[in-house]
């Protein structure tokens, strides 16, 4: 390369570079301009009367915009987000502030959403996780008449039934999960309704552990509020995201593999920490999940979906809007800057 070629080059190198960092913090300045200041960051917060005094020369803690689901409503437009879900819910993981609801009161069929609180029943019980448990043919789906990748004498452990019931969302793990129960289904079915009225869940209603039953009903408020629970629950996290995975029959050492019936969580621009899928023709399609979305951890709920993609169509309509909500909000790209800094 010629000497003149070569500086062209170098120039055009730093020109592009010096772009890169000075652009993004004009740009944040002038979209900052543009917007008032929302109260919450001017009215200094009052200290409780008994809080000792904080010395002159500490610094101030930075005000993290994004963080505060107030300032989000703020500048949040629940019309600009069109849904196919008959119901939703979208809640700030944190502390419950309610972002964004449609229809989030009406009791609807839940379908296989319902295994979620199975599985917080079954945890709750503290009943050993290494007991062997048979498919029997009670466990079978006479109702709908669903498959399952489970044959009848497959035997797992109670450890690999969950995750089974959990990720796969299979039915017959899901019914030998209760029937093997202290007290059997009938005990089990208990447990799941004082459980949901424990958590406020008052719309809540179960018949069954498996949600095959449309007498299982319940709403997206009170859904958000059982995966809010579940989420302090680490093998329901581990389970719920586990995006392939395979157990052992112990009677015949044959492995079954499993996928999870949720497709986001193998997709590496999401970052789910607890889901769960559900679908039968009563309920629609059905999710929720427990997601971090540009740094904000946000629950959504979604039920009564139809079309195939419906619940991971609307799914991603959530994940637009919330991304595009925050990058109305004065500061958005400074403190973007400043994290990617530090």
């Amino acid at each position: 390369m010629k000497p003149h070629q070569q500086t062209i080059a170098l120039a055009t190198t730093v020109i592009i570079v010096i772009t890169a960092i000075v652009l993004p913090r004009i740009w944040a300045v002038e979209h900052q301009s543009a917007f008032a200041r929302p109260a919450t960051l001017v009215t200094a917060t009052p200290q409780p009367a008994a809080a000792p005094a904080v010395p002159a020369d500490t610094p101030a803690p930075v005000a993290r915009v994004l963080d505060r689901a107030a300032v989000f409503l703020q500048y949040a437009d629940p019309y600009q987000l069109y849904l196919r879900s008959g119901s939703a819910e979208v809640v700030d993981a944190r502390d419950g502030t309610v972002i964004y609801s449609k229809d989030a009161d009406v009791q609807r069929p839940i379908a296989s959403l319902t295994k979620l609180m199975t599985a917080v029943v079954l945890l709750d019980a503290n009943l050993p996780m290494d007991r062997l448990i048979t498919i029997r043919r009670a466990d079978r789906d006479t109702f709908r008449g669903s498959s399952s990748r489970l044959p009848f004498g497959t035997v797992l452990t109670r450890y690999d039934m969950l995750h089974v019931a959990l990720a796969a969302s299979d039915n017959r793990a899901a019914a030998a999960l209760a029937r093997t129960y202290p007290g059997g289904k009938a005990a089990f079915v208990r447990a799941m309704n004082a459980k949901a009225q424990s958590l406020g869940m008052t719309n809540t209603r179960y018949v069954d552990s498996t949600g095959l039953y449309n007498g299982d009903e319940s709403t997206a408020a009170d859904l958000a509020k059982l995966v809010r629970a579940a989420a302090h629950y680490p093998l329901l996290r581990k389970f719920t995201t586990t995006g392939l995975f395979s157990v052992a029959d112990r009677r015949t050492g044959r492995v079954i593999r499993f996928l999870n019936t949720d497709l986001l969580v193998r997709n590496r621009t999401w970052r789910i920490r607890l889901s769960k899928t559900g679908y039968t023709s009563n309920a629609g399609q059905c999710l929720t999940m427990d997601t971090v979305i540009a740094g904000r951890p946000v629950i959504i709920v979604l039920m009564d979906g139809w079309g195939w993609d419906a619940r991971f169509a609307d799914a991603r309509r959530v994940r637009h809007w919330i991304l595009l909500t925050d990058r109305r909000i004065p500061d958005y790209f400074s403190e973007r800057l400043a994290s990617a800094r530090n």
